[in-house]
Parts: structure tokens; sequence; C-alpha cells
């Protein structure tokens, strides 16, 4: 960084947890090279991903001086990167912003391709920006540290590339499964690598998402509604998706999109050989679903935009309307 012409005062975003573990090293890094550093501990999970969290954000920012050329440095996960990068692309119109991902899922996702946002209280991530980071600085050994759960939750991210571009990556999934360890430093950088370069030929050909880049949501339309209805304190972003992922292919087969139900068969046994759940909790609400589900970004013109499944490794972008869609949740997804 003290290549780049930036000015010389910083802000590292962080949460208590990962700063602990990492934050030191990363501050003591920035000042030998002249940075003047500032840090914001904002709280862990989905909850500090609001305006009013940006706001305070803000606050701190102007009361330090950050000008234009000031960069931020997203020191985290996925929450604390799309909360950085959505306060970076909106303080002074953008400032420069680096993402310091530690988490499984925000190597392989939510750092690379630009999407930064805030949820509000109708949807996930429904106020935010396309805004790419400066750089993107992802060590496979912070995932050490990481929870069993939390790196359960990113392969179902990893899991979705093969979906979505790749057969080939989907049955090296399926050959790891249940041998998957944090400490399996040589298969993670696999993941990490193929899932990153997935995501770039994908993001390279349509950044705006006016396109392909959708297929990318492969399940999370209903993973997102699933997330808001449980108010973000059930379900992992990863477990959600999971989730999202066994229902979409469910109506791919039912609209006739895709002829053999070995994919799902193949999704479900993957899903769970890394400890995520393919059974949806039958005591939600159909019609609440709808109601979220209505609010999601990807609904135009009365129709709402879903990725079905094809087949391994080939998708479709299709518009369902409304009816049909209704008429699958209220019969029941599991």
């Amino acid at each position: 960084l003290a290549r780049h012409p930036y000015s010389n005062n910083c802000l590292i975003i962080s949460n208590s947890l990962v700063f602990s573990l990492y934050g030191d090293r990363v501050e003591k890094s920035l000042q030998e090279n002249g940075f003047q550093v500032y840090r914001a501990l904002i709280p862990d999970g989905e909850e500090a991903k609001s305006l009013a969290v940006a706001h305070g954000l803000y606050d701190l920012m102007i009361k330090k001086g950050l000008d234009r050329s000031s960069p931020v440095i997203a020191l985290g996960g996925g929450v604390v990167g799309d909360l950085a990068g959505f306060v970076a692309a909106t303080y002074l119109r953008g400032v420069p912003y680096i993402q310091v991902p530690t988490t499984l899922l925000s190597q392989v996702d939510s750092s690379v391709g630009g999407k930064v946002a805030v949820n509000h209280p109708a949807g996930k991530n429904l106020i935010g920006s396309f805004y790419q980071p400066e750089l993107v600085w992802a060590d496979v050994e912070t995932l050490a540290t990481l929870p069993l759960r939390e790196l359960r939750s990113g392969m179902a991210e990893v899991v979705k590339y093969g979906v979505i571009w790749d057969e080939d990556f989907f049955s090296f999934l399926e050959s790891i499964g249940m041998t998957l360890t944090a400490n399996q430093t040589k298969s993670l950088e696999t993941i990490v690598q193929r899932s990153c370069t997935i995501k770039g030929e994908v993001v390279s050909q349509d950044e705006k998402e006016v396109g392909l880049r959708s297929i990318l949501n492969f399940g999370h339309t209903f993973g997102h509604a699933l997330e808001t209805i449980t108010g973000y304190r059930v379900y992992r972003h990863g477990e959600a998706v999971a989730l999202g992922m066994i229902a979409a292919t469910k109506l791919s087969i039912e609209l006739g999109r895709c002829a053999s139900e070995s994919v799902l068969a193949r999704l479900e046994a993957l899903l769970s050989s890394f400890g995520l759940a393919t059974e949806w909790p039958a005591d939600l609400d159909p019609e609440q679903l709808i109601k979220i589900i209505l609010h999601d970004k990807k609904k135009k013109s009365g129709q709402l935009h879903f990725v079905l499944v094809c087949k391994l490794g080939k998708v479709a972008l299709e518009q369902v309307d409304i009816p049909t869609v209704r008429r699958f949740l209220l019969r029941g997804i599991s």
C-alpha cells in the first residue's frame, strides 16, 4: 500500500474476534510503512450490516479527517467486507478499499466481484452498489482459526460454483467430502483458487449483473428469504444458501428444466458430506416467504428471476411467474 498514492491515514474495519487474532499484525505493518491507522470494530453478525452502523463509521471517518485517498481496509468475513465496501463506496463518493478476507465464504465469494451492501428490514442487501476493491489479500492460513460451522458455511458457496459452471470441480468436491478440515491447506488453496477463477470468469463478462452474472445468485433468492424470515439469527449465510440451492433445484425439476433427479441426489449428498442441512424446516410460513421473495432485487415486471439447473455445470436464467412460485412454496419445499 505504501507504494500507491494513498493518503497516510487509513481505517481498518473489523470485529473484535478477528481483530484480536490478526489486527495487531495488520496495524503494525501499516504503521511501519508510514500510515496513521484508525480502527473501527463493528458487532458480529448480519445485524451489523445496517445504515445505522454505516452512519457511525461515516462519523468516525469525518472526525479523523479521512479524505478521498484514504484507504479503508476490511479485515474479516463477509459482513465486514460488505459493510466496509459500502462505506468506502459512499464516503466522499468513493474512497479506495482493500479486502483482507478471513473466512472461507469471504475468500471464495463476497470479497471478489465488487458487490457491497447493507440490509433493510424488508430484505437482505437491498441497499448497495457495485464497487471494486483495489486489492484482495486472501491467506488460507487464517482459516485454521475458523470454527467448523463457518468452514461448512463457506463450502455452500464453493459447491454452488460446481453446479453453475464446472461439473469437474463438483466431482473434485465429492472426492474430498467429509475429509475437509481447516488444516488442509493444499485442498483449501485449490478450492479458493478455483472458486475465485470461476467467479472472475463470470464477473469479467458482466460486472453489473445485467445478465450472466445473475447465475451466481443460484440458491440465493430462497436463501436470502430464509435468512430474513428467521431474523439472521438461525442460519449462517452459507447454510441458508445450501437450503436455497436445494429449493431451486426442486423448482427446476418441477418446471421440467432439469431432466434428471440424480442432480438433486448428488447435490444433497455433497452438501450433507460437508455437514450442511438439506431439509427445509417444516414450520415456516410459506406466505411470509413469498412476501419476502417479492421484495427480492431480482424481481422485474412482476416476474421473479430464478437460476434453474439444467444439469451439473449448466444453469439457465428464467422468469417464473409469482403464482407458480406460490404454489411451489405452499406445497412445501421438503
